[in-house]
């Protein structure tokens, strides 16, 4: 269904408590990172859309470009987002299993080989590094987002997404981004990220 002015984007609240990924990430942390930047993303979103309808309904584009801009902007952070969120859990922290498990041996040639290309990623990335199962070529792929929509492969499909905007961790590392991308492996709960992969695999192959 698309968006009218009857209806707008909503953030969800977090699948568990803020405490829930300490020591790795502070409550304080996913209290600002999910109900303030998140949040912003989404009203982003559903004001660019208020605009987008308002001059299609005027006529007017005049002022459509950057809306369009917005859109994908801010939808893609709020998609991003929940991803984010949904990707880690306190009883994350194992590897990979089944399906999924054997995909990342037979793309990268081991677990061992695709972490250290996606804590490059995470490394050079300005905004997100994403785990991706690319549609066109069958195979998954790890990608380095800017901001939060530059950089990304068309087809690609998420499996796994890290935030690193100075937001998601500066406050508990400092500057100290690698050891928050350590750290973020004690939090990664794979079932969701299976889950997607299944989809995509069911979807495209």
């Amino acid at each position: 269904m698309g968006w009218n002015v009857d209806m707008s984007y909503e953030l969800d609240p977090l699948p568990y408590e803020y405490d829930a990924l300490e020591p790795h990430i502070s409550e304080q942390v996913l209290e600002w990172h999910h109900d303030t930047h998140h949040q912003g993303y989404v009203n982003g979103w559903n004001a660019a859309e208020e605009t987008l309808e308002e001059n299609r309904e005027a006529g007017d584009f005049s002022s459509s470009g950057g809306a369009i801009r917005n859109v994908t902007h801010n939808s893609s952070g709020h998609i991003l987002h929940d991803l984010f969120w949904q990707n880690m859990s306190a009883e994350g922290g194992d590897e990979p299993e089944g399906d999924l498990a054997a995909r990342i041996e037979e793309d990268f040639g081991s677990y061992e080989a695709w972490k250290g290309e996606f804590e490059a990623a995470a490394s050079a990335a300005g905004g997100w590094a994403l785990l991706v199962y690319d549609t066109f070529s069958n195979q998954l792929r790890n990608v380095v987002v800017d901001k939060h929509d530059q950089g990304a492969i068309w087809g690609g499909h998420p499996i796994l997404a890290l935030d690193v905007w100075e937001h998601s961790y500066y406050h508990d590392y400092g500057p100290a981004r690698g050891e928050f991308v350590d750290n973020f492996f004690e939090v990664v709960d794979w079932d969701e990220p299976s889950s997607r992969y299944e989809q995509a695999v069911e979807l495209f192959e």
